[in-house]
């Protein structure tokens, strides 16, 4: 069943996702070669704690901790450990927060130090296919128009999309219907309707879609080993056209300084 929200659970919506924004603003300001993993996880569970929040990955279905941080061939899910970051990764940060009842969710994919072009076009094009779906998530379309949307602009550049993790919608609950493939039809899918809210969020692989799962349950990994970019925004469908809840200001805030 799928939940539309009013407009104050919407404005509550954005209390939350305001602190998972600066959180990702707060990693931002340190991500860099030589960080551990383990160290941005410990100041982002602080940083939403500080603000009123509670962090909606820890303990979730057993996550243990606060961020998915997701590096190189790792496409999403990735549990921060005492492993540090290199000159020439990418890593998918993808945080949640809860405040009065309601969970925002998003990520972002930094490039840590000099990346590959390849690989940082692979970053730039995962991030212009979020906006190609956003600008579909509007009143009358369908989900699908979102899916068909992100997967031939990716798919003209010879890049393949994850098939078996998509978005979703979001609100009391982490995880809520309707799901948001990132490849689809046009037309097919539930109907887009004011109220909606979902987490629109490719990922992206630079060879095949294939994915294997580690031991741990959770890291997914590419069957190939080469790199995945995730991008994730929440977006409202009003009336009068599609609000993005989350915002990139505070990571870009310090990446373009």
């Amino acid at each position: 069943m799928i939940h539309l929200k009013t407009e104050r659970e919407i404005e509550v919506l954005k209390e939350s996702s305001l602190i998972v924004g600066k959180t990702l603003g707060e990693i931002a300001k340190v991500i860099r070669p030589g960080v551990r993993c383990k160290t941005l996880d410990t100041l982002a569970e602080t940083f939403i704690r500080d603000n009123g929040a509670i962090p909606s990955f820890k303990n979730y279905n057993g996550f243990p901790s606060t961020l998915c941080i997701s590096v190189n061939d790792v496409i999403v899910h990735g549990i921060p450990g005492q492993n540090e970051l290199h000159d020439g990764d990418i890593v998918s940060i993808d945080c949640g927060a809860k405040k009065n009842g309601f969970h925002a969710d998003y990520a972002y994919t930094f490039c840590v130090g000099e990346v590959a072009e390849e690989i940082r076009n692979l970053c730039d094009r995962t991030k212009q296919s979020l906006y190609l779906g956003i600008e579909q998530a509007v009143v009358g379309n369908r989900i699908g128009d979102i899916s068909h949307a992100i997967q031939t602009y990716v798919e003209s550049f010879g890049y393949s999309v994850v098939r078996e993790m998509v978005g979703h919608g979001v609100g009391r609950n982490l995880h809520e219907s309707p799901e948001v493939p990132n490849y689809g039809q046009k037309g097919s899918g539930p109907k887009i309707k004011k109220g909606l809210v979902i987490c629109i969020e490719p990922m992206i692989n630079l060879g095949v879609r294939n994915i294997r799962i580690d031991k741990d349950g959770w890291t997914t990994r590419t069957a190939d080993g080469l790199p995945s970019a995730h991008y994730e925004h929440m977006v409202a469908v009003r009336d009068n056209g599609t609000e993005i809840l989350s915002t990139y200001q505070f990571v870009e805030e310090v990446l373009n300084k």
